[in-house]
């Protein structure tokens, strides 16, 4: 059944003894070095998804739908969250629910509060609010739900000591197939998997418009021969790899950093697979593997370019610019993005949600001493941010500037990269059967 929309303010992942263990476990976090950095505020205040009218009717909100087709608006990145409580499969590693791991288990209640989930209902509730936030969109556009495989290990066993989580293919499937004016999908199959092939006509049938990998935590070496009959079934069936590449902070799983060295990617794209680079590789560094495995240390995006100015790869290789503007990704990387116009229109939109109801996670006074937004558009965003993470998000890269130059429309228009939206020609309908 479809749930019932209501204008409300939903109770906070945070009881009175989690928000206290939640406090105490800051400490370890900043000590790990990782990415919390308090700077706007703490928790997101979960008000109203639907901006006040005054924020509807803003100049700068009119602004951001300018000059763009609301039918190619899709939102490649968002990612589904919940603990299981629904039936839906979701399952969370023990870890990110254990004080014994006090950076795994605070980074999860971010995730909880960044999506304004409820303690007793986590899937309902996270449910609810993003079919929430979608209305405060143009009808036309859409939001792709990932789903995310387990680890495997090279047999081909599946390995959930080494799995952050998982979000089933018939789960994210399932809400497509309910709500096809909201949701679009994205398969995650490991190519380790045993029954590889096999799931992935499953997920092609059953309408996901692209396969998502997360190399670093899932454990999968893009690189690897192991890949290539997944590759070829790819290339066969015309599915593109939405595919993370850089460090991965948000995630832990299986630890493998080294996978997620852009270069690793030629042999899918060799392969004839479309590709499409998460945060085009925007943060840590990689081997120059080009120079062989003892290759100098270089940053991933300056590798993720390497690979963009190749002819060879144009027409294949794309980069998504969820992330982007995250407070630990260097300045020349944003600027570069925006005033490199030839590569616009190999750039697609994604917001990474929940990541940007995360508070910490960015700073506008950062963005605005970098004079890539104005004091008025900052304070604009501010109060956008805290009813509506992923209009937040959409908003803050449609008002980007580095000197003169802006991201061109285009790279909005994400459907764009996927094929062709229903109801506009060249659309081939796809059969709704279950995923597996």
């Amino acid at each position: 059944m479809r749930p019932q929309l209501k204008a409300r303010e939903p109770e906070w992942a945070f009881t009175q003894v989690h928000r206290r263990h939640f406090l105490a476990s800051l400490t370890a976090l900043g000590a790990s070095g990782c990415w919390f950095r308090p700077g706007q505020g703490l928790l997101n205040p979960c008000l109203n998804p639907q901006p006040p009218d005054r924020l509807k009717s803003h100049e700068l909100a009119q602004q951001a739908f300018a000059d763009l087709r609301p039918e190619y608006l899709w939102d490649d990145h968002v990612h589904l969250l919940g603990v299981g409580d629904s039936g839906s499969g979701i399952w969370i590693n023990p870890a990110m629910q254990s004080l014994a791991h006090p950076v795994q288990y605070t980074q999860f209640r971010f995730y909880l509060n960044a999506s304004c989930a409820e303690k007793d209902r986590a899937d309902h509730s996270f449910l609810l609010r993003l079919l929430a936030l979608k209305q405060a969109f143009p009808v036309a556009s859409r939001f792709m739900l990932l789903a995310f495989d387990h680890s495997y290990d090279k047999s081909g066993q599946r390995r959930p000591d080494l799995s952050a989580f998982h979000v089933p293919n018939e789960f994210a499937a399932r809400l497509h197939r309910e709500y096809p004016e909201h949701f679009e999908w994205i398969a995650s199959i490991h190519p380790y998997r045993k029954d590889a092939l096999e799931a992935l006509t499953r997920a092609a049938k059953s309408g996901a418009r692209a396969i998502k990998w997360l190399p670093p935590a899932m454990g999968m070496d893009p690189g690897a021969v192991l890949c290539d009959g997944f590759y070829e079934a790819l290339a066969r069936l015309g599915l593109p790899l939405l595919v993370h590449a850089g460090d991965e902070k948000a995630v832990h799983g299986s630890g493998k950093q080294e996978f997620g060295n852009p270069l690793l990617l030629r042999r899918p794209l060799d392969h004839g697979v479309r590709v499409i680079v998460a945060h085009c590789a925007s943060l840590g560094q990689g081997r120059d593997l080009d120079k062989g495995p003892g290759g100098p240390w270089l940053s991933n995006f300056s590798l993720f370019k390497r690979l963009l100015n190749e002819a060879r790869y144009e027409g294949r290789l794309f980069g998504e610019i969820s992330a982007v503007t995250q407070r630990n990704r260097a300045k020349g990387i944003l600027a570069e993005l925006i005033e490199t116009d030839a590569w616009h229109s190999r750039l697609v939109n994604g917001s990474d949600y929940p990541l940007p109801g995360v508070m910490p996670l960015f700073s506008l006074r950062k963005l605005r001493r970098e004079k890539f937004i104005t004091t008025a558009e900052a304070s604009a965003l501010t109060e956008v941010r805290r009813h509506n993470a992923i209009l937040f998000d959409f908003m803050l890269k449609r008002l980007l500037r580095s000197g003169s130059k802006r991201f061109s429309p285009s790279v909005f228009e994400s459907r764009r990269i996927y094929g062709q939206p229903e109801g506009l020609p060249g659309t081939q309908s796809q059969p709704q059967q279950g995923a597996g």
